[in-house]
């Protein structure tokens, strides 16, 4: 009987999990080198976590089920409120602002395409207790940070806007409920939508020739000189205060040296989202998001903490290998190993005592463990696994007390006394 992977998970063979991990390495080092803590989250959490803030979407797409003891649980469909709940259950103990990091593996039921699967990982990256636009600069720098040290360069764009901005265009058509909603959503899609697929949805959600007009010149704005158009449009201390801080955001990151593009049609999914708001496209518009963040200011106090503002992003595998394959940068799959101990003859127990050396010493070390294998065998195992060097344990070398040394690149060879090695 054969069977084959669930469709929107994927298999990671040796050569492809090499790769991975160098990437998801230096995604770690970023992490570290900005001030971030690594932390973990389990796997399975009770549903009701994302019924309260993630939206209806999200929870819809959960791998959700009654466990035993009749809980409704679900597999994490998303980090946010995992880590939120962590920092309300210990913010008292900890000195702020906080900086956390993680590298979860996450499950969605949807359909899946190029970039979006049903199980990811998704490196996450969140500050509590910081409440200025230092904290958000900090964020998208350290999100331009990755991406750079990745060695993406001008690939991909960083586009922001403010969740203030959008809810005072919608709040002036006079619409609320279901309507307001529905708004919100395509306005958050409109960049995989043309203007007629945009029309057509927002005629749907009940707005009239007017307020769609008004939609659509909102998505159609684009660039730091656009913030000018639209404080002659929207009304209200806070949503001028909005543009404003989106102002403040932008010379913040000059000074990181991170360009950005305002784009008022970046809404953000995820319903618990209050401020500035976040992404990153490849540049040839080929892709989806890259990654996504922005502030939820208000989601700590509803689970149960104290008001305590948050900004954070996560950036998803899927989309982020697309990225670099589309630019070359995928690392090499292959698997590697810095010595191949090849047995030749009775000798097992010194070829035990060399691999054991080496590995004392920090080397990456593979032995032979199949009896009768031949000496040629052996050499093709040692070049297809990748080993820099073969150490050569033989009865006719072992009898001068040494063995041989063969470098698999250049295929020079020496003799070394084997105590040198042991």
């Amino acid at each position: 009987m054969e069977f084959e992977s669930l469709k929107g998970f994927r298999d990671f063979y040796a050569d492809e999990e090499s790769a991975r991990r160098e990437v998801f390495d230096t995604i770690r080092e970023t992490a570290r080198s900005h001030g971030f803590d690594e932390v973990s989250a389990p796997s399975l959490e009770p549903l009701g976590l994302y019924e309260v803030k993630s939206g209806e979407e999200i929870v819809n797409e959960t791998y959700s089920f009654e466990d035993k003891g009749g809980r409704d649980v679900t597999m994490t469909p998303e980090l946010t409120p995992s880590l939120v709940r962590m920092y309300a259950a210990r913010e008292q103990e900890m000195s702020k602002p906080v900086r956390w990091f993680a590298s979860p593996k996450l499950w969605r039921y949807e359909q899946p395409q190029s970039g979006r699967l049903r199980e990811f990982y998704q490196p996450n990256f969140d500050i509590f207790g910081a409440p200025g636009v230092e904290a958000d600069a900090e964020a998208i720098a350290t999100a331009d940070a990755v991406l750079s040290n990745l060695g993406l360069t001008d690939e991909y764009e960083l586009r922001v806007s403010h969740r203030g901005v959008v809810r005072a265009v919608v709040s002036s058509l006079g619409v609320d409920g279901e309507t307001a909603t529905a708004v919100h959503r395509t306005i958050d899609k409109s960049d995989r939508l043309n203007d007629d697929e945009v029309r057509e949805r927002l005629v749907d959600a009940g707005l009239d020739d007017d307020g769609v007009e008004t939609v659509l010149s909102l998505t159609s704005l684009d660039g730091w000189g656009a913030t000018d158009e639209l404080l002659g449009v929207i009304d209200g201390d806070e949503q001028r205060e909005a543009v404003e801080r989106l102002r403040a955001l932008d010379e913040a990151l000059e000074g990181y040296g991170v360009d950005t593009v305002f784009d008022p049609s970046v809404v953000r999914g995820m319903d618990y989202y209050t401020g500035v708001v976040f992404e990153c496209f490849d540049t040839d518009g080929d892709l989806r998001a890259v990654f996504g963040g922005g502030r939820y200011d208000t989601l700590v106090e509803e689970f149960g903490g104290p008001s305590t503002p948050a900004v954070g992003f996560g950036i998803g595998d899927a989309t982020l290998e697309l990225l670099m394959r589309s630019a070359d940068i995928w690392p090499a799959e292959e698997t590697s190993v810095d010595y191949y101990v090849a047995v030749i003859g009775d000798v097992r127990e010194t070829a035990t005592r060399v691999a054991r050396s080496l590995r004392d010493d920090g080397e990456e070390v593979r032995v032979n463990v199949r009896d009768g294998r031949s000496f040629g065998s052996q050499l093709e195992h040692a070049d297809a696994v990748g080993a820099t060097k073969t150490v050569i344990v033989g009865e006719r070398d072992l009898a001068d007390g040494e063995v041989t040394v063969k470098d698999m690149r250049t295929g020079e060879q020496e003799q070394r006394p084997v105590e040198g090695l042991v």
